[in-house]
């Protein structure tokens, strides 16, 4: 499929809403914005009666992408506007646009991503600073609300903040400002830095004023106070335009300190762009590097203004391109990429289900079974096989995680280690990579499989673990944990004593094998062993391999190694934690079934281990689970 910055993705339908005006556009190729439109959103009664509005309006080409930014935080499908009254679902509303791909993201998460494309034509500094390269990059600007965001430096790319900054509780720093919290205390119950650094909030800091000099405040919106301010035809108007300045000064370099923003502080947002040279000449500079100790620090960090036109078109055009970049590539770490890695491991008839997939995905998170069986040429328990193989817990969990990376945001990436780093530079890709790993991992897990792998160890005689090579630290901490817990394990990571120990097992033991791969000979030999014997076998390993095919219980493990490096990194982590994972879920099913083992039993057999007594206070008595217990040290000795 074509590069999303090919021709086949464009023209495409770019927005950012806020909580008085939509605008839109149509990006004809990268950074190029046709057919701008602002349309007020209280002419329409929901987000999709606006897109449809304007999509009568343009002309051209039909339109099969779009990307909305929009002031409001967005997790999961549904979005309620925080400062408007729109509601609606993303699936549903792409569905009734037609559109095959609809991303909508925080609108300051994307004006974060856009900074690293601005030129200094777009930009105008405030004061003194000069910017580090690389280093974290901090965003706020007041709207309708206060959006705060921040870029990390992440190798060649940017990883954007989605915060909600604007809602921590606003300090004062002098008698005026402490009457204008009194004020703010008499009508909300938190006083927010949003509550008095936005549109509402210049207003709200007027009566404030006029309420502290014991005057009539008129009904002045936010653009009247402004223009009184700026025309200076009004002394409350100018001394509210103030503070409101001082006041961002405040949250800015709170934003900065706490981001450790030496790449700059950028403001943004529909009111300070506006001020012009009025908010240069302000009190928000001074105020920003007014930080009693860290103030030489703060003085150093330069602040931006925002000045180019469709900054937040040209950064959700970015996220967009990221999302589609995810979509189309040969690898990645959505369920659409880890079904192009495994295509030629699958049967014929599952290969037809996961091909109808990837040439169908929005159609599949919508269509019945019955619709995807017939479209694949396959029957309805293939469709079940083939999502469980990737380990979902059936069609249903499928449809969601294929949903989610359909309407996702910037996607997770490995980044390569190179020559070039610094030590440091590298131990922060290590551990990023890591990090990374593990919350794709997390993405996967099959509650299902986890809680059947749970009630088998918990229920066998001996639990045995299996792994060779660099795996076979897995099988030892797996040994130890459960022998702390009481469960009779044994671990074997010599080929040849694996089949000898696997030829006296028993119909009540259980096998847990570690393998990445899941194709290791020896271990295939180890998991049909154990099923003849009549043990069951858990297997940690990657989907569709020949290993959890022979599995009573799959716990899939899918991640690609860096094999320039010839060592299993990343992934003898994930199989620590999935060991983790087991044995904490048998730690707590036993406290369950029977609350004296945690603190009576088991603690009798750590003193006898150990040799350290340790004797359980009357609060460690109680049910569940308790400090002194093996559980709270299932992961504190030393790997």
């Amino acid at each position: 499929m074509a590069h999303p910055e090919n021709s086949d993705f464009y023209p495409r339908l770019i927005a950012d809403i806020g909580g008085t005006y939509a605008r839109f556009a149509v990006e004809t190729k990268r950074a190029v914005f046709t057919q701008v439109s602002m349309l007020l959103c209280a002419d329409y009664p929901d987000f999709y009666a606006a897109v449809q509005a304007y999509l009568s309006k343009i002309a051209g080409a039909p339109i099969a992408h779009a990307a909305v930014a929009i002031a409001n935080p967005v997790e999961g499908d549904l979005v309620s506007m925080t400062n408007y009254h729109w509601r609606f679902s993303i699936e549903e509303v792409r569905q009734k646009l037609g559109f095959d791909t609809l991303l909508i993201v925080n609108d300051f998460t994307a004006l974060a991503m856009a900074l690293p494309r601005l030129g200094a034509a777009d930009v105008r500094q405030i004061g003194d600073g000069e910017v580090r390269q690389p280093s974290v990059i901090g965003l706020l600007g007041p709207g309708s609300g206060l959006g705060v965001s921040g870029l990390i430096p992440s190798g060649d790319t940017w990883i954007s903040l989605g915060s909600e900054g604007g809602h921590t509780s606003f300090a004062p720093r002098d008698e005026r400002e402490i009457a204008i919290l009194r004020y703010g205390w008499k009508h909300f119950e938190h006083v927010s830095y949003e509550r008095l650094v936005s549109g509402p909030g210049l207003e709200l800091i007027y009566r404030a004023l006029s309420d502290y000099a014991k005057l009539k405040a008129q009904d002045y919106t936010a653009p009247d106070i402004t223009q009184h301010a700026l025309d200076k035809t009004d002394s409350i108007c100018v001394e509210a335009l103030d503070i409101f300045c001082t006041i961002l000064g405040s949250a800015a370099a709170n934003l900065a300190v706490t981001l450790g923003a030496t790449g700059g502080i950028y403001i943004g947002g529909g009111i300070v762009p506006r001020l012009g040279h009025y908010f240069d000449e302000s009190g928000f500079r001074a105020r920003f590097e007014e930080k009693g100790r860290f103030s030489r620090y703060v003085a150093s960090i330069p602040t931006f203004v925002i000045t180019a036109e469709n900054a937040t078109f040209i950064g959700v055009s970015a996220i967009l391109d990221a999302q589609l970049r995810s979509l189309t590539s040969d690898t990645g770490s959505s369920i659409l990429g880890q079904i192009r890695r495994v295509r030629s491991e699958l049967s014929p008839a599952e290969l037809r289900v996961a091909e109808h997939v990837l040439a169908h995905p929005r159609a599949v998170v919508n269509d019945p079974i019955i619709e995807i069986a017939r479209a694949a040429d396959v029957s309805q328990p293939t469709v079940i096989r083939f999502c469980r193989s990737l380990g979902c817990e059936g069609l249903s969990d499928f449809k969601l995680r294929l949903a989610s990376g359909l309407t996702g945001t910037v996607p997770v990436t490995h980044i390569q280690v190179t020559n070039e780093d610094s030590a440091l530079e590298l131990g922060a890709k290590v551990l990023g990579n890591t990090a990374s790993s593990i919350l794709q991992v997390r993405n996967q897990l099959n509650r299902e499989m986890i809680e059947k792998a749970i009630d088998l160890i918990n229920q066998a005689n001996r639990v045995e673990f299996y792994a060779i090579g660099h795996y076979g630290v897995v099988a030892q901490d797996a040994q130890y944990k459960f022998l702390r817990l009481g469960v009779p394990s044994a671990a074997h990571t010599d080929s040849r004593l694996q089949l000898l120990a696997a030829s006296v097992l028993k119909a009540q033991d259980v096998v847990v094998i570690s393998s990445s791969s899941g194709r290791v000979p020896e271990l295939l030999e180890v998991a049909d062993q154990a099923r003849e014997r009549g043990a069951k076998v858990i297997a940690i390993a990657a989907s569709h391999s020949p290993l959890v095919r022979k599995a009573d219980v799959a716990l899939i493990v899918d991640h690609v190694e860096d094999i320039s490096t010839h060592l299993p990194m990343v992934s003898r982590i994930l199989h620590l934690l999935v060991i983790d994972m087991l044995a904490v879920g048998v730690a707590m099913r036993r406290s369950v079934e029977r609350p004296e083992f945690l603190v009576g039993e088991a603690d009798e057999r750590l003193d006898e281990t150990t040799q350290r007594p340790q004797k359980p206070s009357a609060k460690t008595q109680a049910p569940g689970v308790s400090m002194a217990s093996p559980l709270a040290n299932l992961t504190s000795h030393s790997r």
